[in-house]
């Protein structure tokens, strides 16, 4: 982003403030065009950029274009078994399991007599936990490729996704990295009751996979036998910059959080100001989530779907967590097992530096930066990260080491030569 549209940016955050004051007087209705604007910044991670080429097609071409690509685009649309675990304030958390398919799976040798009537040992199970803004579909290709292949749980953070709305927020309650670490423990006693667990988590997601370890050691000493972070931090948030010169920054951190308040009180006449902005929105999406120039329209099309709907006052209640972040010393709980840490290069959300912070607190861990790949790299190289987390599956041994998977999930069975 070009400094001149950083202080755009920075301006229009500003003026997002003067606007939640009017709409204490009553000028929400003026406000909700320029309080649109502060909302993509945070519903896309981080300050704001404009895509100024939306604003050179029509917005009726703009709009049966969102349609068709809506209709066509088959990404996440995957479905497992679905489920439901409770955190310890009652709030219902959705997950789905995707089973191992016995047929598709491929053989791992030999057949081994069952001794003294034990039982079979549990399989791996793969958990997968989501960013902010998003849902369990945005994985849709690690999953499809490893669908019938490994034991895997999807699941919905609190207030995002098929999941109930945190209970304690209804209660103006803050949400904090630690709950999200005890919902991750409610969904794992709930979906992967036993057996060894290999622990995938992107942005806010491995983030509570950091807070789960915090809390629960003994049950990453027992039970996880591989992780991997994706675009993600162990803490020193409030010092990411998203692209913008220092005088943007500032005054965006300025700014935010009380826009974000105001506007979380106000939910309903923000979010159609926010369908109104959609297609600055989209823009916005794209700019944090994306770096490649070439990224499938669909794709840009579904992660602007996925951010869409999460409403602004979740988006608002979850925001101060992140600065308070801080998992550092949780990291030491997965110094002795297999550990992939990766991250695309140009991620403005959470910059590779940060993957390389834990990598380097973490020296026997796989580090993979992604060159041309933003905040969104599982979906913008799908291939990469697929690739890479499953030779860390085989390093568990979740995976035989004769098994490969495939971009779309087919999988094949290497042969002797």
């Amino acid at each position: 982003m070009s400094e001149s549209s950083a202080e755009v940016v920075a301006h229009a955050a500003s003026a997002a403030v003067a606007a939640s004051a009017a709409g204490a007087a009553g000028g929400w209705r003026r406000a909700t065009g320029i309080a649109g604007v502060a909302i993509g910044v945070v519903a896309a991670g981080a300050a704001a950029g404009v895509a100024l080429e939306r604003m050179t097609v029509g917005r009726g071409m703009r709009q049966k274009a969102r349609l068709a690509l809506d209709s066509a685009g088959p990404y996440g649309s995957l479905r497992g078994m679905p489920g439901k675990a409770f955190a310890d304030d009652g709030t219902e958390l959705y997950y789905e399991v995707d089973d191992v398919d016995p047929e598709a799976a491929p053989a791992t040798g030999p057949r081994r007599r069952r001794l003294f009537g034990r039982k079979s040992p549990a399989p791996v199970t793969v958990v997968f936990s989501h960013g902010y803004c998003l849902n369990q579909d945005s994985w849709h290709f690690q999953r499809a490729a490893l669908r019938g292949v490994v034991r895997t749980v999807h699941w919905d953070q609190r207030s995002h996704g098929r999941s109930g709305r945190g209970v304690a927020q209804a209660r103006n309650e803050a949400v904090t990295i630690e709950q999200l670490g005890r919902d991750l423990k409610a969904v794992i006693d709930a979906a992967a009751p036993d057996g060894p667990i290999v622990l995938v988590g992107h942005s806010m997601g491995g983030m509570t996979v950091m807070a789960l370890a915090d809390q629960y050691p003994e049950l990453i000493r027992e039970r996880v036998v591989g992780v991997a972070f994706v675009g993600t931090s162990s803490g020193r948030l409030g010092e990411v910059n998203y692209g913008l010169p220092v005088a943007g920054v500032n005054a965006v951190r300025r700014v935010l959080p009380g826009v974000l308040k105001a506007l979380g009180q106000q939910a309903e006449l923000v979010e159609k100001g926010r369908r109104a902005t959609a297609d600055l929105f989209a823009g916005i999406i794209k700019r944090y989530s994306f770096a490649s120039r070439d990224v499938d329209p669909a794709i840009a099309r579904f992660a602007e779907r996925m951010i869409e709907s999460t409403p602004i006052d979740v988006v608002a209640e979850y925001y101060p967590a992140f600065n308070d972040h801080d998992k550092t010393e949780a990291l030491v709980h997965f110094a002795d097992m297999p550990v992939l840490v990766l991250a695309g290069v140009q991620d403005l959300v959470t910059p590779s530096e940060h993957s390389e912070a834990i990598a380097d607190l973490l020296p026997d861990a796989e580090l993979v930066l992604v060159p041309d790949a933003g905040h969104l790299v599982m979906l913008e190289h799908p291939e990469v990260v697929t690739d890479r987390l499953a030779d860390l599956l085989t390093r568990t041994g979740a995976v035989p080491a004769g098994a490969t998977v495939k971009g779309y999930g087919s999988t094949s069975t290497a042969q002797p030569g």
